[in-house]
């Protein structure tokens, strides 16, 4: 456990929170977050959000800006790399808190949200707190709802506790965003940067190791805005598989196995599908992966489509989950075969 000069006060205080959001053509996103960090019970004269902006080409600087104008303590930072674990450390840099938030850009956060961070941090003397990221369509389409649905449940998480909901505060692996403090920080350095994605992964099991706790607590909440459309779903998804493997080639660190089912899922797949026109052993056990499977996303969508009232879900979910197990299984084995090269 990593130790805090400031639980050392003997007087209760309320320390001063640096919340970082990097962000990139999110002018989509961006006000509503800001909008939502702004209604905050926080005092906010204990209270910076430093917005470190990767050189967007939408409006995203001009609101940012203009929201600027009225809340002072609400800053633009640049990183001119763009991506995410420059902006981090960026933002961490520039920081004066004693304890540090990432907040993302397409996610709205409750009211209590930072208070509640701050104060379980507190109590439990935990190295990170965070809560339940809930998620959220932003367009009440049924692909979006189909998008969250996969996001929200057992079979499209693969268990990861920041996506459901639970009775008490728990440990965890990692959660959405984090409070951090500073002290961490000094401790065990700051965001890989030669990680594009799964950064934030990296660096809380970084933490695990060095004897950290990382606490989940479910009345802490935010809104997580997930891609609305397959075709962004698809493209993210990739990426996602892509560096949760491809970043081992940055890092000795090994991540969970539940980050390593698609990519032996896929392979399995792949590999017996291939065999089957071959071998007719291959071919009962491509058929004894494939059928099960495909019954469970039928019985699933089914039941979703039942709940929700609408059969259309019976046609676009099971798609959403072929991208969330197969595309991201495919992500990985790209990463798997470009490990070996430079770039």
């Amino acid at each position: 456990m990593l130790q805090y000069d400031f639980m050392k006060e003997e007087k209760p205080f309320i320390p001063f929170v640096s919340v970082i959001i990097p962000c990139r053509n999110e002018e989509k996103f961006i006000e509503s977050c800001l909008n939502s960090i702004i209604g905050q019970s926080y005092p906010k004269d204990k209270l910076e959000v430093l917005v470190v902006d990767g050189m967007s080409e939408d409006k995203t600087r001009e609101i940012i800006a203009r929201i600027h104008e009225k809340h002072e303590y609400i800053k633009l930072l640049e990183n001119p790399k763009k991506f995410t674990p420059f902006a981090f450390n960026i933002g961490v840099k520039h920081s004066k808190g004693e304890f540090i938030i990432i907040m993302g850009a397409h996610a709205s956060y409750d009211h209590n949200y930072i208070r509640g961070c701050i104060d379980n941090a507190t109590k439990y003397n935990a190295d990170n707190t965070g809560g339940v990221a809930l998620a959220t369509p932003k367009n009440n389409t049924i692909t979006a709802n189909a998008i969250v649905h996969v996001l929200s449940c057992k079979l499209g998480t693969g268990g990861a506790k920041f996506r459901k909901s639970f009775k008490k505060p728990t440990y965890a692996d990692t959660v959405f965003g984090g409070c951090y403090s500073r002290n961490v920080f000094e401790k065990i350095g700051l965001f890989n940067e030669s990680l594009h994605r799964s950064q934030d992964i990296e660096f809380n099991i970084r933490l695990k190791k060095a004897g950290g706790k990382i606490l989940l607590v479910p009345d802490i909440i935010c809104h997580y805005y997930p891609k609305s459309t397959l075709r962004e779903f698809l493209k993210h998804e990739f990426k996602e598989g892509f560096w949760i493997i491809y970043a081992s080639k940055f890092t000795k660190i090994k991540f969970k196995l539940r980050h390593y089912i698609p990519l032996i899922f896929t392979s399995t797949l792949i590999a017996t599908g291939i065999g089957s026109l071959l071998n007719e052993f291959a071919l009962y056990a491509f058929m004894g992966i494939l059928i099960p499977y495909a019954t469970t996303l039928l019985i699933t969508s089914t039941l979703a489509s039942i709940k929700e009232k609408n059969m259309n879900y019976i046609a676009i979910l099971p798609m959403a989950f072929i991208i969330r197990h197969i595309i991201y299984g495919f992500g990985s084995i790209w990463g798997v075969l470009k490990m070996p090269f430079n770039s």
